[in-house]
């Protein structure tokens, strides 16, 4: 058995660092010598961002997106099309859709997707908050931007049959071929994906 070569506190922050997604022990270790070694610079304003993030971080009560505002930067910007709603399966989608700068639409973050072996139903997804949304009124079209899996799929049909009869577009992101990508590389799920996904040029 390995001895320890730090004091407890210095094991608890690799602990706590090590469960951070894509920071392992080893990565965690090299994370947390960094910090020690980077104490005033770097160390001191990251324990005051996390303290000020811990304080005033709020859920969106309109779309489910973090921000130390609610409702949230993104549902109070005037310039975003309110009738145009994405709808993801968590906020780290949202950021990446809003990095990629494609629509000024707004977002509904459903908080994951329909996974009945784990225990996932409807009522615990916001689901129903979507729909609340929708029967308000405002939302003219609904972009379902769920990933490309079973549970998403799943999720996808779902949310339509919720919203049948109503007045409202809803549409899919496409799925195939990405920019940059070789045929020879992809699997046959993508090329089938991307065959039945065909657009005019």
């Amino acid at each position: 058995m390995a001895k320890r070569v730090t004091g407890p506190e210095i094991e608890k922050l690799i602990q706590l660092l090590a469960k951070v997604p894509g920071l392992g022990p080893r990565s965690a270790r090299r994370a947390a010598l960094h910090l020690i070694k980077k104490r005033d610079q770097l160390m001191g304003p990251l324990s005051g961002a996390m303290q000020d993030a811990y304080d005033k971080v709020k859920i969106c009560s309109t779309c489910g997106n973090v921000d130390t505002a609610d409702p949230c930067t993104i549902c109070t910007d005037p310039t975003r099309d309110q009738s145009l709603v994405i709808v993801v399966e968590d906020v780290g989608d949202l950021w990446a859709l809003e990095r990629a700068a494609a629509l000024n639409a707004a977002y509904h973050v459903l908080g994951g997707t329909l996974s009945p072996l784990d225990g996932i139903g409807p009522d615990d997804l916001t689901i129903a908050a979507l729909v609340d949304r929708v029967k308000a009124g405002e939302v003219k079209e609904l972009i379902i931007a769920v990933n490309a899996t079973v549970e998403g799929q799943a999720t996808a049909h779902f949310i339509t049959d919720q919203l049948e009869g109503m007045d409202i577009k809803v549409t899919r992101l496409a799925h195939g071929v990405p920019v940059g990508g070789e045929l020879d590389y992809l699997d046959e799920g993508t090329l089938v994906a991307a065959l039945r996904s065909r657009t005019s040029l």
